[in-house]
């Protein structure tokens, strides 16, 4: 007789169910209303479907209220796409559709690929399949019958994925009413669970596994949602993402581009320039007094790089060059740095180094270069060359703790000086595959979540902290640090890396007090991380709008009449005095065409000078987004201006100054 299964519920409580009792029947024995709303059950955090019987453990009745359940809405959503799309075009032949982040997709082989005009076609079938409320039901077949079916339907594709499964797996077949499909599951109980809060996005190209010797695929992509809020919530932020996409706002605003001779690299035009060198002077600013900066070579031989384990782990990503000798046996390789730290290490190995000197905190601005595949280059987002405002620092297991909360500290202070407020700070634990014992990564993880926990501590609240079991790098753990724009999308920028690997590679060590050689704690930082990216970053958040202080150009002033052109341009020179970025406009077109002509290259500030203005020494100021104007006199202006210009971390040492001096 089958032993009885053991079931410990969320409240603690634990009760036994007869062997063969499915998910829907512990639901139902809880409740006649729990059952209509269950979509699948969780069995140690496994999700299932409601159909399985259960086993021995911990469970939980997952409802389309739950956040795990949207996973399931998508993948059943991308089932029903399938259906539809056979239904419509009998002979397409269905590949692969799974889900992704923030929606799912499905590849179809069609002769006449799909076009933008089907979607409405197909979503108006899908909703008619909803409507349908059949059940999904599961059945396991042998991998012949499999392979017989789908090739009697002509599914092509299907059969070569049968091949593809390990022997000794399970196939899964999963019906939705006379309709199945090849899947591993879960799904809900049946499509009626899906509801409407759905969207078909856009059609693309896409080879058979991703191989251009393949035959293309039409890829059609999709999303869910289980609220209707939530999906609608979600094409506004499309919308504004598309309105605030820094390659449209880099070409209004006259910042940078890119061509194809030049794949993944930035060429940068005056204005963008200005503006990158503004955030690096920031940067650079709020490291004095703490850092050393440094420059490493750009170019190193591979003989670094294998010692450092990057050839090894990341050769088929960095920029490679054989220079030939003289003879052939003098050929050398060498490689653009990826990254920093091996040169940084490289410093800190230069002359002996006393325990007294530590901690020793290296950083620099370094051009790297990492061979990206070209299909995810992204405009600033993603690029083969960039700027990293990296730092190292070198210090002694003691001090490890006290290195990371002063990174913390000014990290978060960066990011408060560009607006963003709401911050989450992620420890990432070992990962299954690393270097260095289990003792020294006890060590290291024990002081990081003592250093997690001081974190949201001292923010009372304010800043999210968690943890990422085994996403840590192999040479350590570290803290991963997320932003949330203007329009709630995150962006993880800066990290805070603990590394075992590199100081015991190069030998790196200090004379600590006992006059004995030690292995010093390597901390990698990052701030902005890519100075590219958390530019683009910047130039979407702020949709182009950017505060006075980094905008490339600051004022604008622009006359009514040529009467004012002399006033306007002794406007100009005294704000360029007081270190204003200016340009003037004294063309002679209507000042309105002037005022809309430099809203849309974002200029934040447009001073407009009349005859009125030259004969009061007066001005009047229009701001970016604002139908109206300002009026002031010309001292006033220059000192509001001038105050707002500058950069948030001037005014605090300003003010420290002040209370100081009183």
């Amino acid at each position: 007789m089958s032993q009885p299964v053991s079931l410990t519920f969320p409240d603690g409580s634990v009760r036994s169910f007869a062997a063969g009792t499915t998910g829907r029947d512990v639901a139902e024995s809880i409740s006649k209303s729990l059952v209509k709303k269950a979509v699948a059950i969780a069995i140690d955090g496994t999700v299932r479907d409601l159909s399985d019987p259960v086993t021995d453990g911990k469970i939980e009745i997952i409802t389309r209220s739950d956040d795990r359940a949207l996973e399931l809405i998508r993948h059943d959503t991308a089932h029903v796409l399938a259906e539809a799309v056979q239904e419509l075009w009998p002979g397409t032949q269905v590949t692969i559709g799974p889900v992704i982040e923030n929606g799912f997709y499905y590849d179809f082989a069609k002769n006449e690929p799909f076009t933008p005009d089907d979607l409405p076609v197909i979503e108006k079938r899908m909703r008619e399949i909803i409507l349908r409320n059949k059940p999904f039901t599961k059945e396991i077949w042998s991998r012949e019958k499999a392979k017989e079916v789908f090739a009697a339907k002509g599914e092509n594709y299907k059969v070569e994925l049968v091949d593809a499964i390990p022997a000794g797996q399970d196939l899964k077949i999963y019906y939705q009413g006379d309709w199945f499909d090849l899947c591993r599951g879960p799904h809900m109980a049946s499509t009626g669970q899906i509801g409407n809060a759905f969207k078909l996005m856009k059609v693309a190209g896409a080879y058979w596994r991703g191989d251009s010797n393949n035959p293309m695929l039409t890829r059609i992509y999709g999303t869910a949602f289980a609220e209707q809020a939530d999906l609608d919530n979600y094409l506004h932020i499309l919308a504004e993402a598309e309105k605030r996409d820094h390659r449209r706002l880099g070409r209004e605003m006259d910042l940078f581009h890119f061509q194809e001779e030049g794949p993944g690299v930035v060429f940068w035009h005056g204005k963008g320039w200005r503006m990158f060198q503004t955030l690096v002077s920031y940067m650079r600013r709020r490291l004095q007094g703490d850092y050393q900066e440094v420059n490493a070579p750009q170019v190193l031989d591979k003989s670094l790089w294998e010692t450092s384990g990057h050839w090894g782990w990341y050769r088929d990503n960095m920029f490679k060059v054989t220079v030939a000798g003289d003879d052939t046996d003098d050929d050398r390789v060498f490689a653009l740095k990826p990254m920093n730290c091996p040169g940084h290490i490289q410093i800190f190995k230069h002359g002996l180094k006393s325990y007294r000197e530590l901690p020793i905190r290296l950083a620099e601005f370094g051009a790297v270069h990492r061979y990206e595949p070209s299909g995810a280059l992204h405009g600033l987002m993603r690029v083969r060359g960039f700027t990293q405002d990296d730092a190292h620092i070198f210090c002694t297991d003691e001090q490890m703790a006290a290195e990371c909360l002063k990174i913390n500290d000014l990290i978060l202070s960066v990011y408060e000086d560009f607006g963003f407020k709401e911050i989450v700070v992620k420890l990432s634990t070992r990962p299954e595959k690393r270097v260095g014992s289990d003792a020294l990564w006890d060590r290291a993880e024990s002081v990081m979540m003592d250093v997690l926990k001081t974190i949201e501590a001292q923010s009372g609240g304010r800043i999210k902290t968690g943890i990422l079991p085994g996403e840590g790098a192999f040479y350590g753990p570290k803290f991963e640090y997320t932003l949330k724009d203007a329009i709630g999308r995150e962006w993880q920028c800066g990290t805070t890396q603990v590394d075992f690997n590199l100081p015991e590679r190069f030998g790196a060590f200090y004379i600590d007090q006992h006059s004995e050689k030690t292995q010093p704690v390597m901390i990698h930082r990052a701030i902005c991380g890519s100075m590219e990216r958390f530019l683009g970053i910047l130039i979407e958040n702020f949709a182009g709008h950017m505060p006075l202080w980094v905008s490339p150009l600051q004022v604008v002033v622009a006359t009514i009449t040529s009467e004012a052109d002399a006033y306007g341009e002794e406007v100009a020179e005294a704000l360029r005095d007081a270190g204003l970025d200016v340009e003037t406009d004294f063309r002679n077109e209507k000042i309105n065409y002037k005022i809309r002509e430099h809203s849309v290259t974002k200029v934040p500030v447009i001073i407009v000078c009349g005859k009125k203005e030259a004969e009061e020494r007066s001005v009047n100021i229009r701001r970016l987004g604002s139908q109206s104007q300002t009026s002031m006199s010309l001292d006033e202006a220059i000192a509001s201006l001038t105050l707002e210009a500058t950069p948030p971390d001037v005014l605090r040492k300003r003010e420290a100054r002040r209370n100081k001096a009183a």
